[in-house]
């Protein structure tokens, strides 16, 4: 145990970064052999950023996340059944199967956007602190993006004015060396994503993204500071994307021996054996906790698979406060 991250902290990290690895290896699995079919954007290997997030914030705080976000969807707490059936369009989906996989949003845990434009959750996320802030309350705003999102002119703006208004936010980059399909150094000519928080004057740290203690303890400090009215701070998780952008994506732009450079410095396992070599868990602890994982997966596939698709009435629902039936 250590003074900032007790035991069962440390464990719920790693149920998280688990529940988040076989969800992921699921679509995957699901997808490549016609199992089922669905679009989404994998997230494998940057589990310890979303789990450090699912440990840190408060079940009032709010996320907003990007079409990349099935392991910030589990931290925060989605249920597997309404993510699964958002992205294979059944009833049981957060949004009754119409969102899709790029809009899953749960505003009863906090999840308040998923976009699918890279760049355009830094403002929503301003909206969303500055109504905390103007109600008084002290609840943090969080907002997870990628690193090529910090090219944007929607992220410059959001930064400046957070920092200028001294908002309760913190910015999240998980810069898995990958704006898509593009490397960070063709995109910018900074070697930290963090330093161009200073432009705002904004504090900006750079952390081990494949560590979720140091992630979290990036996370309750930064957290803390935006509760007391300090204003944003911006975090830079530095980790890498193990599958392609979309699923299905080769990835000839990534070089082999960086690819295998970075599965071996996998988060999960890596975790794993601290955890062990420690003494917090035993092999047989952990064993259970990835069986659970696993058992959890497919049980929500399977309440997803057999759940309808949404009917034409579904059409006109959740469009107006009020429906309106216009004549055909």
């Amino acid at each position: 145990m250590t003074e900032d991250h007790p035991e069962d902290v440390q464990r719920r990290l790693y149920e998280l970064m688990v529940l988040m690895k076989a969800a992921d290896d699921r679509l995957s699995k699901g997808i490549g052999t016609g199992e089922f079919m669905c679009v989404y954007w994998p997230s494998r290997g940057q589990e310890a950023i979303a789990a450090a997030m699912g440990t840190a914030l408060r079940p009032d705080d709010q996320l907003v996340t990007t079409y990349r976000g099935l392991h910030d969807l589990i931290g925060k707490g989605v249920p597997l059944e309404e993510i699964y059936g958002e992205m294979m369009g059944r009833t049981v989906g957060a949004a009754r199967g119409k969102g899709g996989t790029m809009h899953i949003a749960k505003p009863e845990v906090g999840v308040m956007l998923s976009t699918g434009i890279v760049g355009a959750g830094p403002p929503v996320a301003v909206g969303l602190a500055m109504a905390a802030k103007r109600n008084g309350l002290d609840r943090v705003t969080v907002v997870s993006f990628g690193d090529g999102a910090t090219n944007t002119g929607s992220f410059h703006e959001a930064a400046n004015m957070a920092a200028l208004w001294d908002l309760p936010m913190v910015f999240v980059c998980q810069n898995n060396l990958y704006a898509e399909m593009t490397p960070t150094g063709d995109t910018m000519k900074l070697e930290r994503v963090a330093d161009r928080a200073a432009g705002y004057g904004m504090p900006g740290i750079r952390v081990d993204g494949n560590d979720p203690m140091v992630v979290k303890s990036a996370l309750d400090d930064a957290l803390r500071q935006a509760r007391a009215g300090g204003g944003p701070t911006f975090i830079e998780c530095v980790t890498f994307r193990f599958r392609g952008h979309y699923f299905g994506d080769r990835m000839p732009y990534i070089p082999k021996d960086q690819l295998t450079a970075a599965l071996a410095a996998d988060p999960v396992p890596r975790f794993r054996n601290r955890l062990v070599n420690t003494g917090l868990c035993t092999q047989d602890e952990l064993d259970d906790i990835e069986q659970g994982a696993l058992q959890a997966v497919e049980a929500a596939l399977q309440t997803v698979m057999s759940a309808d698709a949404p009917s034409a009435e579904e059409l006109d629902r959740d469009v107006y406060a009020t429906p309106i039936r216009f004549p055909v």
